[in-house]
């Protein structure tokens, strides 16, 4: 049985690459950090105990390394292990990745006193089955798991189990915000756009643009191409232009190929970024 997980953390990922990547059984597939957001995004894979144990070991060094107290960045956040997925890949169902998010709430918390909110296939109560919702409502909002105050510089995190979810963004050639909240508000399912797309307006200072920052949670119901084609839409109706844009992690190859990356003008792609590609690179198919 194969497991993915995709930890966010609040900061650089080189120490917890580090971690995941002694862990017997536990490879890193991929791993990227943006200064603006301040936030680092590492997908592994391998068998549930391997997976489990390179999660928490990457996780108490986050603790180590980030402060929340001193945290700056443009993405929203509840914890230095900000977020923690499971998805099934061979083998597992999404009741495996479940059971398993369950288990890694129990053990952050004994282990590491940080409290756990348990989302989407792994929720408890219906307010937590969104991600956005738990961040919008905690701290207020008490955890499944420890508590009820935050770690005092690690905060609390999201740990959830859910099928694959693409991350991508769409950089504008331009530094309006105020336009990329616009176009996001337009898009995103919450809004009244499209199907199963979540959806930010956000500022990337270091290069002077704004950005609609993306969560695709069912590329089958909206696909990449999709999402591209709506906020270039809405762009033009501003009177802006779409740059290019970015896939954070990886992608199921259904979901991205050559011609939808250059269709969407995805930077600095590589067939690397497809899910499929990198378990064989690593020796997982």
């Amino acid at each position: 049985m194969l497991i993915e997980a995709v930890p966010n953390f609040s900061g650089d990922p080189t120490p917890m690459v580090e971690a995941i990547g002694a862990v017997s059984g536990a490879a890193v597939l991929d791993h990227s950090f943006d200064r603006d957001h301040n936030r680092s995004v590492i997908t592994c894979a391998g068998p549930p105990d391997a997976i489990l144990e390179a999660s928490l070991r990457a996780a108490a060094r986050a603790v180590e390394t980030i402060d929340l107290r001193r945290h700056r960045g443009v993405h929203p956040r509840i914890g230095a292990l900000d977020v923690l997925p499971f998805v099934p890949l061979q083998g597992a169902r999404l009741d495996d990745c479940a059971a398993l998010a369950v288990e890694a709430g129990h053990r952050l918390w004994r282990q590491l006193a940080i409290p756990v909110y348990l989302y989407e296939a792994a929720a408890r109560r219906e307010e937590c089955r969104n991600l956005s919702e738990v961040r919008r409502r905690a701290p207020g909002l008490p955890p499944d798991i420890g508590g009820p105050a935050p770690h005092p510089t690690a905060g609390a995190t999201a740990v959830g189990a859910r099928p694959f979810l693409v991350a991508f963004n769409v950089n504008l050639k331009s530094g309006n915000v105020a336009a990329a909240k616009a176009i996001a508000a337009k898009v995103r399912e919450t809004g009244g756009g499209l199907a199963r797309v979540k959806a930010l307006g956000l500022e990337i200072a270091s290069r002077g643009i704004a950005q609609v920052s993306m969560n695709l949670t069912d590329f089958t119901v909206t696909s990449v191409a999709a999402v591209f084609d709506a906020v270039e839409r809405e762009a033009r109706s501003l009177g802006l232009e779409v740059l290019e844009s970015e896939l954070i992690g990886l992608a199921p190859r259904a979901a991205i190929d050559e011609a939808v990356a250059r269709h969407t003008r995805i930077g600095g792609w590589n067939p690397s970024r497809i899910l499929e590609n990198r378990l064989a690179q690593c020796g997982l198919r």
